[in-house]
């Protein structure tokens, strides 16, 4: 008489189910990964605008205006926004971060601004 062998491990369906699971809880997850990177990344681009910002009241107090980009001795730099200020006078200036690449499709958020004013646009990306 044959002795019966017992087999142990997964069978195909057994592994396939597992596969499957694992597929539904990745494609979950993802979205939400990517949104927090978005994220991550524009708080980033906001750190980098209230440097900027420090940097003109800076040279404001030195001087009896605020600075172009050139002459504030700060540099941004950021792999997902590109940095320039506008508006610049003796009262007045414009700091603003524009998204590039990936970070382009971070809808309604693409274009983050401060002023002298502490004015924040757009108001709902900066809350966040």
């Amino acid at each position: 008489m044959q002795a019966k062998i017992k087999q142990s491990g997964m069978t195909l369906i057994e592994l396939m189910i597992v596969i499957v699971i694992i597929g539904i809880i990745a494609a979950a997850a993802y979205p939400n990964y990517v949104d927090y990177v978005r994220e991550s990344r524009r708080a980033d681009a906001m750190g980098q605008l209230l440097t900027l910002q420090m940097a003109q009241e800076e040279y404001r107090l030195k001087n009896t205006t605020y600075a172009a980009y050139a002459d504030l001795g700060v540099t941004a730099s950021s792999e997902f926004y590109t940095f320039s200020v506008s508006n610049v006078g003796a009262e007045t200036y414009t700091i603003t971060a524009t998204a590039t690449g990936g970070q382009a499709n971070d809808t309604g958020c693409t274009t983050l601004s401060i002023n002298q004013n502490d004015q924040k646009t757009p108001a709902a990306c900066w809350q966040r």
